[in-house]
Parts: structure tokens; C-alpha cells; sequence
């Protein structure tokens, strides 16, 4: 005799959209992917705080925790800084509600505007361009294979490798 198998509850699967933002995985045209939003000190571009989020996701949810992180040594004595003095970011942050939190915290933007937005003429193309290194900071990261295909499948173990390759650069 046949067994009729009990009909499944209602609701979202267990692998449903919550479990991928906690485990910061997005949905893009490729298929799963997870962003990497890094913060560089500015002389050497070398790593300083790193948040994920899923692929999907805009690059201002990530804004505050990336600036709220980290702190870079003084020369000398001192407490170390805690806020830049400026912050170079590609046109996804150029929106006024992203300019307003980065004066808010007395940082001064250095983001070119997009095409449906009133120019500046305070942009700073000299300190925009120094935002190469973080650029290069990502593709040093992406050298370690493991960093690069991302393996894990937990966000705080591919997190864990991130910061193993973070302190690597570092040292």
C-alpha cells in the first residue's frame, strides 16, 4: 500500500531569503554572490575593516558599519584616528543621503556625481584618484584562491578568511 506523505507547513523555505542575508549571500544575474566592502588607510591601501553583504544589496547599507570600524595608528604618540579626514567612494555612494552621513561624522566626501545629478564643482580629482587602492587592495585579496570562490558557506567562516588574508597584507 501507498503512504501518502503529510503535506509540507506554510512559509518560507529554511534556504529562503532570510538565511541568505544572514549568511550574506545575494542573488545576481550570475547566481549567489556576497559584496566585500572594505575601508584602506590611505598611505599604503592596506585593509582596515571589511562587512559583507549578498550580492544584491546596495553598497550604502554597509556605509556606517565600515566607517564605524577600525582605527589607524598615529606617527608617534597619540590615539589613534578613528575617522578619516576624507572618503573616496565610486558613484553608488553618491547619493545626498550618503553625503549627508559622511558630513555628519566631519568627513568630507570625494565621490563624483552620476550623470542625473548636479555637478560639483568642490570634487576633489586629485584625492578621487588615490581610490585606486582600494581597488588593488581587492585584487590582492582576491589572490587567495579561497577568498576569491569563497568556499565557506557560512559568512562568519568566509569572514574568518578575509581576515586571515587582511592580516596577511598587513604583515
Amino acid at each position: 500500500m501507498p503512504t501518502s506523505t503529510p503535506p509540507a507547513p506554510a512559509g518560507p523555505a529554511p534556504s529562503g531569503g532570510e538565511a541568505r542575508a544572514r549568511e550574506a549571500l545575494g542573488r545576481s544575474q550570475g547566481g549567489f554572490s556576497t559584496k566585500i566592502h572594505l575601508r584602506a588607510e590611505g598611505r599604503h591601501g592596506r585593509p582596515i575593516v571589511a562587512v559583507l553583504t549578498g550580492g544584491e544589496r546596495h553598497e550604502q547599507i554597509a556605509l556606517e558599519a565600515v566607517l564605524d570600524g577600525g582605527a589607524i595608528r598615529r606617527p608617534g604618540r597619540g590615539r589613534p584616528r578613528l575617522r578619516p579626514r576624507r572618503v573616496a567612494g565610486d558613484k553608488a555612494y553618491s547619493s545626498p543621503t550618503a553625503r549627508r552621513r559622511l558630513r555628519r561624522r566631519g568627513i568630507r566626501p570625494v565621490i563624483p556625481t552620476k550623470k542625473d545629478q548636479p555637478r560639483r564643482p568642490d570634487f576633489d580629482r586629485a584625492a578621487y584618484r588615490q581610490r585606486n587602492r582600494v581597488e588593488r587592495l581587492i585584487n590582492r585579496l582576491k589572490q587567495f584562491r579561497r577568498i576569491a570562490t569563497r568556499y565557506e558557506k557560512h559568512a562568519a567562516n568566509y569572514l574568518a578568511m578575509l581576515t586571515i588574508g587582511m592580516i596577511l597584507l598587513w604583515i
